[in-house]
């Protein structure tokens, strides 16, 4: 597991970024503008101070496959191309500790209808997260330990 930056663009200019660095929304949506979009839909995950069946969840520590999970990621925006009309598409995921409140990950995506746009997002957000390899381990006091998918206090 490699905690450096890494971050990449597709040939159709997808921008893909895993990085320790704070993710700003509005560079998202900067980074999909297109004259033909009609529709961004912008998703952001979190921290919250929760997890199923566990309260007081303090913070999240992400690790990633920095050898892979670029590549990961372009073949996930690739099979969102291949369902959806999209113009375009930004994905940021932190890696390191991140605090309650902190945004986790974002995914912005741009079409020229809304309909699409909002399909091709939840798509792009749920494979990322089932199946991008980045770990996720859950603090609280008095202990942690890395949690699946679906089982995470975060987005």
């Amino acid at each position: 597991m490699d905690t450096s930056d890494v971050g990449g663009r597709t040939p159709a200019e997808a921008v893909v970024v895993v990085s320790p660095d704070p993710i700003d929304p509005g560079r998202l949506l900067e980074q999909i503008g297109d004259p033909g979009a009609g529709a961004a839909v912008l998703f952001l995950g979190m921290v919250r101070d929760h997890s199923p069946g566990r309260l007081g969840v303090s913070r999240l520590e992400y690790e990633a496959y920095g050898e892979v999970v670029v590549g990961k990621i372009m073949a996930i925006v690739a099979a969102a191309r291949d369902r959806w009309p999209v113009l375009g598409v930004a994905i940021a995921h932190r890696l390191g500790s991140l605090e309650v409140g902190e945004i986790t990950v974002g995914v912005a995506v741009a079409c020229a209808h809304r309909a699409d746009a909002f399909e091709a997002g939840r798509f792009l957000i749920d494979e990322v997260k089932h199946s991008a390899p980045i770990w996720k381990k859950e603090h609280w006091p008095g202990g942690a330990e890395w949690v699946r998918e679906g089982d995470s206090a975060g987005a």
